[in-house]
């Protein structure tokens, strides 16, 4: 399954004009209801909506979609636990056979260099089985993009051909029993020895074995293993160097365990069947010394350290930062995996019947109750929000991946990190959320596997944790907003980075990305008093939302400044604040996500279109106030009265949207084969 170079940017059409009513209703966006559509005007609608969502990269999910448009890639809980490892295995080597795994890797180690396509293609295999996202994202994102990333040309000549066409089976040894999220305490040591010319890989504690690693258990004959580097000069004592990535050999051609290797089979788990989770071992495996991937850090045959990036932190965090693509694509995939969810709920909701009206024969369509609308069209006007954020990201992970190195960009690449790890914590939230909504609102029908939505939530659980924790994810984004990019704070312990907030200029507050055009004009020429605009304004709507990350940030620097202040512990200081840094985080990521939803609706091309897409945009930024209307009030950024004209404003888009809710499911494009669902029989 090949994949095709990006599509065209699409042009930008003309913005749509600022609705000059007052604030509490929300008004008609004069765009025809579904029903009053003929056949072929929705589906005119239904494609320009699609070709909006889908993006830069929209001929790879078109290519993804046409030749996965089959039922026998869907989850089969019938199969055993063996039989659904293996199917998932033949379906990856058909997936390499057709050159499905080129485009992440570089033109000249045996791709196509395509980034952005490659991701966009891992994503679309949500819509199918996430078991098979998983098991491809190990083998050619995690271990492929360590070997790649992390290497030199002797391992990308030795490895990476290999690893695109599955020849070279690996799995990414990062994760440990005792440490997760805290990569750089990991205890796995790698050990030089000068004499043999080898590193020797050891697990020195029983929480240093390297634990729920996706293919361990069973396929992966390398990984690639990240471990506490120990090397000294001819006349220096040993000493450790930090983290570093190894390739090791774990198994023979048999499958057998090779010697000094132990791997055993994590088993069951809560969903994910078809990939072959495991843990390994090591019990002083000696490996070449030219199996450290020696693209930042090298050493040399008398046992001498070198490295490029001198500051440990720094080199560290580098590293992880080449591995970015992970994070995004597991955030992609999650987003990919929530659409196909609404997409079955908001069909049954469309066909399923409950209770009748006063004096009436016919039974409602559970659609038409406002308490249905409330919970699914709130979570696609979301979920159509996510999807425009990611487009962006994917795009701008595309530019930076495939830009020579410059130091001069290492702000964009920290801003990149930061806004991936928001995103991934963002997406995947709400994919479990609405995955689990979906399946309540199909009532006893969700909860059968034969309609896909039990599946699909067993499969999406562990997304909020893996490829760093949320709760981890959205703390971090906390920290770069508040230390302003500054290298200083990269590695710091929670006392020390407090430290260094408390020690930063009197007014600390959150370094601004780039303005967006768009969102700039609309600002320029709108009333900063968001109280005297309608709520249905955009630019209203971006700067309460702005307004409530400035807040969060200036009060969060304060709240640490204070505390220090009074001689608190710094540890206690920041530990103390958590629920604030978690607030910021969200904040931010909320923010970003509603602009990139403005910038999506300023470049579609489709004027019907785009007006729909701007009342889903309203209903999203409806939904989230009302989400947070405790906070708004409190700190008085929202009155009583407009509160209450949120809430007001929630029931009616849900009831103008409406006649459009099989519309825009139908734009998430999710494969009607990958839709095969018995209670849809008669939809």
């Amino acid at each position: 399954m090949a994949t095709p170079t990006e599509s065209p940017t699409p042009s930008q059409h003309t913005p749509i004009a600022k609705e000059p009513t007052p604030d509490d209703p929300v008004t008609p966006p004069g765009v025809s209801a579904d029903d009053d559509l003929s056949a072929d005007e929705r589906a005119l609608l239904v494609d320009n909506l699609r070709f909006a969502l889908d993006g830069r990269w929209r001929a790879t999910r078109e290519f993804v979609r046409e030749n996965s448009n089959r039922a026998d890639l869907l989850p089969d809980p019938s199969r055993t636990l063996e039989e659904a490892r293996t199917h998932t295995l033949e379906v990856m080597r058909e997936l390499a056979s057709q050159g499905f795994a080129s485009a992440g890797f570089a033109a000249d180690h045996g791709g196509t260099g395509d980034i952005g396509s490659s991701i966009t293609a891992i994503e679309m295999l949500g819509y199918a089985d996430l078991s098979l996202m998983v098991k491809a994202g190990v083998q050619w994102g995690l271990f492929g993009g360590a070997v790649e990333n992390l290497g030199t040309k002797r391992h990308h000549d030795k490895y990476v051909p290999g690893i695109i066409n599955l020849d070279i089976l690996g799995c990414f040894a990062m994760t440990e029993t005792g440490h997760g999220s805290n990569v750089q305490a990991i205890e796995t040591t790698a050990t030089y020895d000068r004499d043999a010319r080898e590193f020797v890989i050891h697990s020195p504690t029983p929480s240093s074995r390297k634990d729920y690693i996706g293919g361990a258990a069973e396929h992966a004959r390398f990984a690639a293993v990240f471990a506490q580097l120990i090397t000294g000069g001819p006349d220096e004592e040993p000493e450790g160097r930090g983290v570093h990535c190894f390739v090791v050999p774990i198994r023979d051609e048999d499958g057998n365990d090779l010697p000094g290797v132990t791997t055993s089979d994590c088993g069951y788990k809560g969903g994910l069947a078809g990939v072959d989770n495991g843990r390994i071992m090591f019990d002083n495996v000696r490996v070449p010394a030219e199996n450290l991937l020696n693209r930042y850090a090298d050493v040399a045959e008398d046992g001498s350290y070198s490295s490029p990036i001198e500051n440990i932190n720094r080199r560290f965090f580098t590293m992880l930062g080449t591995l970015i693509r992970g994070r995004v694509s597991v955030a992609a995939t999650a987003g990919a995996a929530g659409r196909k969810a609404l997409t079955l709920a908001t069909r049954y909701g469309l066909i399923r019947k409950q209770f009748e009206a006063p004096e009436a024969t016919d039974e409602i369509t559970v659609m038409d109750y406002l308490g249905h609308q409330r919970k699914l069209l709130p979570l696609i006007a979301k979920s159509y929000a996510i999807a425009f954020a990611q487009n962006e990201i994917v795009a701008e992970l595309h530019e930076v991946q495939s830009s020579a190195p410059d130091d001069s960009d290492a702000g964009r690449q920290r801003q990149l990190e930061g806004q991936a790890a928001g995103l991934k914590a963002y997406a995947t939230w709400h994919a479990s959320h609405s995955i689990n909504v979906s399946r309540e609102a199909c009532g006893g029908a969700g909860y059968l596997d034969e309609n896909q939505l039990s599946i699909i939530r067993g499969d999406i659980d562990v997304f909020t944790t893996f490829e760093g924790d949320n709760t981890i994810m959205m703390q971090l984004i906390a920290k770069e907003l508040l230390s302003s990019y500054s290298d200083d704070v990269q590695g710091l312990s929670a006392g020390g980075w407090v430290r260094f907030i408390a020690g930063m200029a009197r007014d600390v507050v959150a370094e601004k990305t780039a303005v967006r055009q768009v969102v700039q004009t609309l600002l320029d020429s709108s009333d900063e008093d968001t109280e005297k605009s309608a709520l249905t304004d955009r630019s209203t709507q971006i700067r309460l939302f702005r307004n409530r990350e400035d807040h969060l940030v200036r009060t969060c620097a304060q709240r640490l400044r204070r505390a220090l202040d009074d001689d608190n512990d710094a540890f206690d200081v920041f530990n103390n604040a958590q629920d604030h840094l978690l607030k910021v985080g969200h904040a931010h990521i909320e923010r970003v996500v509603l602009e990139a939803f403005v910038e999506g609706i300023e470049n579609c091309d489709s004027r019907s279109a785009a007006e729909l897409l701007g009342k889903v945009c309203d209903l999203f930024v409806y939904s989230a106030l009302e989400a947070d209307l405790s906070w708004f009030m409190m700190h008085r950024h929202i009155s009583v009265e407009r509160a209450k004209a949120v809430r007001r404003g929630v029931n009616e888009l849900c009831q103008e949207l409406r006649p459009h809710a099989r519309s825009l499911v139908d734009a998430f494009g999710v494969p009607e084969e990958l839709l095969r669902a018995p209670m849809l029989v008669n939809g």
